[in-house]
């Protein structure tokens, strides 16, 4: 959580609330990435009142995807549920979550708010990422960047985040081989602070999604994607330079033609050294 100074103390009293009927044993892991507003104070306060909770605090904010691969490493449970600091995220609907994986088996249930209640802004960007994600993965989900997820403990241990990779963990358990589904879970408006949405974010969304198609499709076999290139540049190359050639060889001149020349040298130049680029990746 960022600057959720306000939300704290509610969400961790939704939590045990809604946990205590269930008689789980259970840990609650709370990760403060760099909060300036006074966020750490209130998690230092629930540390102390209750040995369930462990609090986990940055220096500087380092983003979702480090605070999540963070609490990662250190959660000890069998199952591990993660959800937003923001309150939109409902900590009755683990219940459902778990009643979904029990059902279908799955190592990883994502949340679908379906009926999302966020501004009309963030609702439209946020299908068309999440179309473009499922055009990018063949992954069947509606909503990939739902906070709230349920996965068995196995699934994170073999997942590493950076970036904003967070965004596609089910694309990348699904293709470490693990079972994928979602169910549709409440959303509630934001009542304390603002979001951490912006337009910068959704134009990185666009950098993170051909990261993703290139871990996806590419990660064993980068030369595919290289050499490949790398080819189809060197063959333009050779068939640009060959056209010159013939030209002069059959009395013409090449002189009026040299920005032509320099395209096929510079897309041969640039396809080798894909090649070898493909190679060395490999």
């Amino acid at each position: 959580m960022f600057n959720e100074k306000d939300n704290v103390l509610p969400l961790y009293e939704e939590i045990v609330n809604a946990l205590k009927p269930e008689g789980w044993t259970y840990e609650i892991l709370l990760i403060d990435d760099g909060s300036t507003d006074g966020t750490g104070e209130q998690l230092k306060k629930i540390r102390q009142a209750d040995p369930r909770v462990r609090v986990y605090s940055f220096r500087k904010r380092l983003g979702k995807s480090q605070a999540l691969d963070y609490g990662f490493r250190r959660a000890q449970g069998r199952f591990v549920v993660t959800l937003d600091g923001d309150l939109q995220d409902d900590p009755k609907e683990i219940k459902t979550l778990w009643g979904c994986m029990h059902e279908t088996g799955a190592d990883v249930v994502s949340g679908w708010k379906k009926n999302r209640v966020d501004p009309p802004s963030k609702i439209i960007s946020s299908r068309l990422f999440n179309f473009a994600v499922r055009v990018a993965t063949g992954i069947d989900l509606h909503d990939f960047n739902c906070g709230l997820k349920l996965y068995r403990r196995t699934v994170i241990r073999e997942i590493a985040l950076y970036g904003e990779l967070h965004r596609f963990i089910p694309a990348l358990a699904a293709w470490e081989g693990y079972r994928v589904t979602e169910t549709a879970v409440r959303h509630r408006p934001r009542k304390f602070g603002r979001s951490k949405f912006g337009l910068m974010r959704f134009f990185g969304g666009v950098v993170d999604i051909l990261t993703i198609m290139f871990l996806l499709r590419y990660q064993g076999k980068p030369s595919h994607l290289f050499s490949g290139l790398g080819i189809i540049l060197a063959a333009v190359g050779i068939l640009i330079n060959s056209d010159l050639l013939l030209r002069k060889l059959t009395g013409g001149t090449i002189a009026p033609h040299y920005p032509y020349m320099a395209l096929g040298v510079t897309a041969l130049v640039v396809g080798v050294q894909f090649i070898f680029f493909g190679l060395l990746a490999e």
